[in-house]
């Protein structure tokens, strides 16, 4: 069962997502919270698997919220996507650098949300992998990207090969196509990058990939 936390300020939004996951067998709805300090309070309470969070609330931002959670050792295990307007959010590469395993924008469709509690929840995939490119494409040109960090020298050559494809929005099969391995292998290979890299997910990879330099916006367009 995967376990979801909904914060979000308006109580129409929180209704229509409870009632669209709470239809699914494998989804239940923990809790909800109105603001981003509730939010950080009901994951450390709940511990969700996944928490629904939306960027613009008061009292605590999702940016800050998603970043106490990230930082928390206790909640080492809870994802969060982010709900964002997209055209009006320009600090979602924030919320990604935060912690944030993906986004959804408000609008999507119920089978494209319960797919992503489903993705995330797993630690699989990143959300809309070619929408999360072009968001960060976007916003990575704003952020002076720091030096890289000598754990990437940690990285063989096949695992930075891998890396690059990961941060392209490539997912373990389709790496494994390009490369010519098995599944398992491209996966063995993702999870290694992460515990050399000390991160929690996929989506961490991409931010890294693109501050250190390697790989540009809009370099894989296949």
């Amino acid at each position: 069962m995967i376990r979801v936390l909904l914060a979000d300020d308006q109580t129409l939004v929180r209704a229509g997502f409870r009632s669209i996951l709470s239809d699914e067998d494998d989804i239940e709805v923990v809790a909800e919270a109105a603001n981003g300090a509730a939010a950080v309070a009901a994951a450390r309470e709940h511990r969700p698997d996944v928490v629904l969070m939306d960027f613009r609330m008061p009292e605590l931002d999702g940016l800050e919220a998603t970043a106490r959670i990230a930082g928390d050792d206790r909640l080492d295990g809870v994802r969060v996507i982010i709900l964002t307007t997209f055209d009006l959010d320009d600090y979602v590469y924030g919320a990604l650098r935060a912690g944030a395993s993906g986004f959804l924008v408000k609008d999507t469709e119920p089978a494209e949300l319960i797919h992503a509690v489903r993705v995330v929840a797993r630690g699989d995939a990143l959300i809309a992998p070619s929408v999360t490119r072009r968001l960060i494409a976007e916003f990575a040109g704003r952020v002076k990207p720091p030096e890289p960090g000598p754990r990437l020298n940690a990285l063989t050559e096949r695992e930075r090969e891998v890396m690059t494809l990961v941060a392209g929005g490539l997912s373990n099969d389709e790496i494994a196509a390009r490369l010519v391995l098995s599944p398992a292998t491209a996966k063995t290979h993702v999870s290694r990058i992460m515990t050399k890299l000390g991160v929690r997910d996929r989506a961490q990879l991409v931010v890294i990939a693109y501050e250190a330099g390697m790989i540009t916006p809009g370099w894989l367009t296949s």
